[in-house]
């Protein structure tokens, strides 16, 4: 049987002669019409790649890309990966995170939290003649001519990102992304915080619920409570918005406290430990630092990096994170909240803290919608819903 593929006489291809002179080029073709595009056109494009390892990749390119990256002002950070010299505690600081935080709250506090952030303490803080602690944080990829190497691991290359942004001279707004969050917490619990910093706390909003069940059989048919808010199954009638005695004895405010030391210890870490980026890079209008998790958001606009450069920051004496000052907290509570999409939050927490000797002039940029507008959706329709129920205050000393 004759196969039904035949080759067609007229798509041969036939080799050149050996002694073939190379085409000739006219004047039009010689052009490269990429060289035509002005310099503020390939900086429009390289500042909306952003990625900081994709604009190594430009550098390499070309010469002209090599003398133009530098000058772009909106520069993404992603971390990679921990690197540890110390498996055996590396091991153990993985097996306290999945624990989850509300069974041991010293471990919580000081275990799953103190040692990673002394591990970031290592990515973001400055080169040092001593000796490196146990773990840091790296950002993979690049080359030796992009700067010294910290680590070399597994043949990839991860440099601190001091050493990444080094070759950058015009960066107005700073994105860094951690891997995941510091805080270790139980699965389907809902813990969520921002915070802004000057040369100190200004405001943090932490959003919390013990548990999420999300409408529909796709998302699943819902997560249990807690033991901690177990009273919240039986409590979701409609309320005054005060808080159920219950919740007093059965550890619900432990577990509040608990959420809220944990956020601003994590938030007071990542501030300190932007210093040294903040002082080298005085164009900066805007810093975020976050995590892949969407756990935590610290951020810092114009006025606020000014003011760090102007006024040092005062450190704790028992770690390294900036010193929290005496607070000021409104708490709101709701045993059962849906969401108009259909999402329930069990033991919904929202807390809102400020500075108690805070200046009037930051009280008042800061007062409004400062506690609604500081989740995206679906959460920043929680905290809406949450501000409109009755308010209990706190204190808290500085720490």
């Amino acid at each position: 049987m004759a196969s039904p593929l035949r080759p067609d006489p007229s798509t041969r291809i036939w080799p050149e002669p050996l002694n073939c002179p190379p085409p000739v080029m006219t004047m039009a073709e010689a052009i490269d019409h990429f060289d035509r595009l002005p310099d503020s056109l390939l900086l429009l494009v390289f500042n909306k790649i952003g990625d900081v390892k994709a604009l190594g990749r430009c550098c390499v390119v070309s010469r002209r890309f090599h003398t133009l990256v530098p000058q772009v002002e909106n520069v993404v950070v992603r971390v990679d990966c921990v690197i540890s010299d110390d498996e055996s505690s590396s091991a153990a600081g993985s097996l306290e995170k999945s624990r989850g935080p509300f069974s041991h709250l010293f471990r919580l506090v000081f275990g799953s939290i103190v040692k990673p952030l002394q591990a970031l303490g290592q990515f973001l803080g400055p080169k040092r003649s001593t000796p490196m602690t146990s773990s840091s944080l790296a950002v993979g990829g690049g080359s030796e001519e992009d700067g010294d190497l910290d680590h070399q691991t597994g043949g990839v290359t991860h440099h601190s990102p001091t050493q990444v942004l080094k070759n950058f001279n015009e960066i107005r707004f700073l994105r860094i992304e951690l891997p995941s969050g510091e805080l270790g917490i139980d699965d389907g619990v809902l813990l969520k915080w921002r915070a802004d910093f000057g040369s100190t706390l200004d405001n943090c909003v932490i959003l919390g619920a013990a548990s999420v069940i999300y409408p529909g059989p796709t998302k699943g048919s819902g997560i249990q409570d807690s033991g901690n808010d177990a009273f919240c199954v039986s409590n979701g009638g409609d309320d005054n918005g005060s808080i159920p005695e219950s919740f007093y004895t059965n550890g619900g405010l432990k577990l509040r406290v608990v959420w809220t030391i944990s956020s601003l210890i994590a938030a007071s870490a990542r501030h300190y430990l932007l210093q040294p980026i903040i002082a080298e890079h005085k164009t900066l209008d805007s810093l975020v630092l976050t995590d892949a998790d969407g756990q935590g958001v610290l951020c810092m606009n114009r006025d606020q990096l000014e003011e760090l450069r102007v006024k040092p920051l005062s450190a704790s004496s028992a770690s390294k994170r900036t010193l929290v000052p005496a607070l000021n907290m409104r708490l709101w509570y709701a045993p059962h909240l849906e969401l108009p999409d259909g999402i329930v939050l069990k033991g919904a927490t929202l807390v809102a803290i400020r500075p108690s000797e805070q200046s009037v002039t930051k009280r008042e940029v800061s007062d409004g919608s400062w506690v609604s507008a500081a989740f995206e959706e679906p959460y920043g329709t929680a905290a809406r819903m949450l501000v409109k129920r009755r308010t209990y205050c706190l204190e808290m000393n500085s720490f």
